[in-house]
């Protein structure tokens, strides 16, 4: 073979090679480009943002759809609202309730504080613009609720099972949701919170997040009294760190209290609980992390109606959240699955 033809052999055997390489270089990724999009929708939902406008104001609000929901199939839908300078997004991240929808099939729903409403994007908790039914913000929410609700062409919602959860600002708003809503929500759930008008001007309410509200057997008359003839027992789930400075320990212990006046005076007596009496009594430990004691008070049926958890030495966030958000204690017992277990144990 002479020295053109040897050239020539090694030339084809170069572009040979090279021609493969380009082939699983460029077809091979197409071929799995078909088959990663089915992958990745069965472990992930659906994120999208809408815009509410109502009678009472307009907000933005994303709605999460776990993996592999069928329309037509009744879920429940967990309302999250997020704390002072906190998005949707960073919310979800921190608390992980998008991957729980995923295990256990639920709408999740995230309404949104802008800084058009308040700087620090804080849910006006301590406005009394804000705090009773079909105006301001709670009015808001529960125009979300319904609107989500109402578009059946991508929901189907189990009216028994629609909730409230929130954070600091958020879990204030969540306590006044169940006291002007109770006909919308079966439960709520209060991380950080404050009792039901803890404040009622932005002055007071710098008085509340340190010393707390007005007496909680008041504010629980309060609440009652907000909930008018959709009057119902709410059942509550609150969280609160012992070392929360941001919002002090005494607000977890006045939120308990104040649903416990609320609650008997809308369970025609049949709920009678006394804050010092506890129906049980858990202590547990967060294996290199926070202890905790968890409380609850049941009716004079036996059922459970609140639950009071108590962690040891965490301060202001979401109990044993992620840390890939903001306000979190991944080092505390999960709030997350608590308030979701509660929350399926307590239909309306």
């Amino acid at each position: 073979m002479d020295i053109v033809s040897r050239g020539r052999t090694t030339i084809l055997k170069r572009w040979r090679h090279l021609f493969t390489c380009a082939i699983i270089i460029v077809v091979i990724p197409i071929l799995l480009l078909q088959v990663l999009p089915k992958a990745r929708a069965d472990s992930n939902g659906i994120w999208q943002q809408y815009t509410y406008n109502g009678p009472a104001g307009s907000r933005p609000y994303f709605v999460y759809t776990p993996a592999n929901y069928q329309v037509g199939t009744a879920v429940p839908m967990i309302v999250m609202l997020h704390g002072c300078t906190q998005t949707p997004a960073d919310f979800a991240a921190g608390t992980q309730m998008d991957q729980l929808a995923d295990q256990k099939q639920f709408i999740v729903v995230y309404p949104q504080q802008t800084s058009t409403y308040n700087q620090e994007k804080c849910w006006n908790w301590f406005d009394s613009a804000d705090q009773s039914r079909g105006s301001g913000e709670p009015a808001i929410i529960a125009g979300i609720v319904q609107a989500v609700e109402q578009t059946t062409s991508q929901w189907t919602i189990d009216t028994h099972h629609i909730y409230a959860a929130g954070l600091s600002a958020g879990a204030a708003m969540t306590v006044i949701l169940g006291a002007t809503y109770p006909d919308i929500f079966a439960a709520i759930g209060v991380q950080s919170g404050l009792e039901y008008k803890a404040a009622t001007t932005s002055t007071d309410s710098f008085t509340a997040l340190r010393q707390g509200g007005p007496d909680p057997t008041q504010q629980g008359q309060a609440a009652y009294n907000a909930m008018g003839s959709a009057a119902r027992v709410v059942p509550t789930i609150t969280f609160h760190g012992t070392s929360d400075y941001l919002v002090y320990p005494i607000n977890g212990e006045q939120v308990v209290r104040q649903w416990m006046q609320t609650n008997h005076l809308a369970s025609h007596n049949t709920y009678n609980a006394s804050f010092n009496s506890p129906t049980s009594t858990t202590n547990g430990q967060v294996a290199g992390g926070h202890s905790y004691s968890v409380y609850t008070w049941n009716d004079n049926n036996g059922n459970e109606v609140q639950e009071y958890w108590l962690v040891n030495g965490m301060g202001h966030g979401w109990s044993g959240g992620s840390s890939s958000g903001s306000y979190t204690d991944p080092q505390g017992p999960g709030a997350t699955p608590a308030i979701y277990n509660f929350f399926m144990n307590h239909p309306a």
